[in-house]
C-alpha cells in the first residue's frame, strides 16, 4: 500500500512539473555591446581589472554563442547585424529591417516587423538608446525601415509615423546635428514634423521633464548612457503591462583605449540596471551584432595591457587591433525569466525568438 501511494505521488509530481509553464517576461531589456566580440571583452576585464574574467556580464550563467553572418556575406555590419537581432530574418549589409531582397541605396525590401514593433502593436512602452548617433544602424533597426543605413532624415522621421502602436516611447542618443542636417536635406523641419505628433526633440536630458513617461532627447557632443538608462527605466517601468528597451554602447576598438573604456563603463551600467530591475519578471539579455579585430599577444600581471612597443610610437606591445569587423560568432548572455534558451550554437536570427519566447509571443510567419 505504501509502495503504490509513493508512486502516485511521484507520478503526480512528474504531472505537475510537467505542466508547470516556465514564467514569462512582462520587460526584456537588450542591452548591446557593439563590436563586442570574445577578444574585445576578454580585453576589457585585463584593461579594466588586471584580470580575466573580471566583468559583471562574464558572471552570467546562461550563455551561448551567435553567428554573425548576413544573407550573402560572412561578416556584417551593424545595419544587417541589428536587423537579424530584431526581426528574425538575415538581409544585406547596410540595410534596416528590411528583406534580403533589398538592394542597398537602391532598392527597398520587404519590411520586417521588429521586436519593438511587435511590443508597441502589444501595447507595452518601448525605449532605444545609444551612445553613437541615435539614427544609426543598431538603433535605427529597431523603428525604421530602409534600404540604406545612411539615410538619417529618412530613418529619424520614422519615429513619427509608427507602424504599430503610437511609436517610440523613449529614445535618447547624440548625432543632433547629422540628423538635423539631413531632415533639411529631405525639405523638411524636424521640429514641425514632431510637433505634428504633439512631441518634442529635446537637446539634452536637462530638458525632459521629470515625470515625462514620454520623451525623444538628441542632443550634441557627450552623451550620458548611464543616466539616460536610469531615466527611461523609470519612465518606462509605469506601464503595467510592460516594456522593450534597447541600449547599445560602442565597443568598437579601432581606438583601443576608448573602446575598452567604454565596454568596461557599460559592464557597470548593466550591474546597475540588474540591481534596478525585478530578475523575476524582466530578461536582460547581453550580446553584440558583430565582433572586431582586436587580439591580445602577450603581457602579464603588472603590466599595462595597452603598453606602447619600444620604438614604435603608433603599434601597442601587447595588443594587436586592425580596422576591420570580422565574422567569428559573439557571446549572447542572459538572466532571468527567458534565459534558459540561451545555450549552445545558433544564427543570430534565434537572439529574436529568444526575446519573442520570452514575452511568450510568437513570430509571425513570412
Amino acid at each position: 500500500m505504501r509502495k503504490r501511494l509513493f508512486i502516485l505521488l511521484l507520478a503526480a509530481s512528474f504531472r505537475a512539473a510537467a505542466d508547470e509553464k516556465p514564467k514569462l517576461a512582462r520587460n526584456v531589456i537588450l542591452l548591446l555591446a557593439d563590436a563586442a566580440g570574445v577578444p574585445t571583452i576578454s580585453a576589457a576585464s585585463l584593461f579594466g581589472y588586471q584580470r580575466p574574467q573580471a566583468l559583471y556580464i562574464q558572471s552570467w550563467s546562461h550563455i551561448g554563442m551567435s553567428d554573425t553572418s548576413t544573407a550573402s556575406d560572412w561578416v556584417t555590419d551593424s545595419a544587417a547585424g541589428m536587423t537579424a537581432i530584431m526581426t528574425g530574418r538575415k538581409t544585406q549589409n547596410g540595410v534596416i529591417s528590411q528583406g534580403p531582397d533589398a538592394v542597398r541605396g537602391r532598392k527597398d525590401g520587404v519590411p520586417l516587423k521588429t521586436l519593438l514593433e511587435y511590443a508597441e502593436e502589444r501595447g507595452l512602452s518601448t525605449g532605444v538608446l545609444s551612445n553613437v548617433t541615435i539614427a544609426d544602424a543598431t538603433p535605427a533597426a529597431c523603428f525604421a525601415h530602409v534600404s540604406d543605413r545612411g539615410m538619417l532624415g529618412e530613418i529619424f522621421l520614422q519615429l513619427f509615423s509608427p507602424r504599430f502602436g503610437d511609436g517610440v516611447d523613449v529614445l535618447a542618443g547624440p548625432g543632433r546635428k547629422p540628423i538635423l542636417a539631413s531632415v533639411s536635406a529631405l525639405g523638411k523641419d524636424l521640429s514641425a514634423e514632431a510637433a505634428k505628433q504633439g512631441r518634442a526633440v529635446y537637446s539634452s536630458l536637462d530638458e525632459i521633464p521629470s515625470e515625462a513617461q514620454r520623451f525623444l532627447s538628441v542632443t550634441d557632443g557627450s552623451f550620458d548612457l548611464d543616466r539616460a538608462a536610469m531615466m527611461a527605466i523609470r519612465a518606462l517601468s509605469k506601464n503595467r503591462k510592460g516594456y522593450f528597451l534597447m541600449i547599445e554602447s560602442d565597443a568598437h576598438t579601432d581606438r583601443a583605449e576608448a573602446g575598452l573604456t567604454r565596454l568596461v563603463n557599460f559592464d557597470k551600467l548593466i550591474r546597475e540596471i540588474a540591481g534596478m530591475v525585478d530578475l523575476n519578471d524582466t530578461l536582460l539579455l547581453f550580446t553584440a551584432d558583430h565582433s572586431f579585430d582586436l587580439r591580445v599577444r602577450g603581457g602579464g600581471q603588472g603590466e599595462p595591457l595597452l603598453k606602447i612597443a619600444s620604438g614604435d610610437a603608433s603599434k601597442m606591445e601587447f595588443v594587436r587591433v586592425d580596422d576591420s569587423h570580422t565574422g567569428e560568432e559573439v557571446l549572447v548572455l542572459a538572466q532571468g525569466p527567458g534565459a534558459e534558451r540561451v545555450n549552445g550554437f545558433f544564427p543570430n536570427t534565434e537572439i529574436f525568438r529568444i526575446m519573442m519566447a520570452a514575452y511568450g509571443w510568437p513570430a509571425e510567419e513570412r
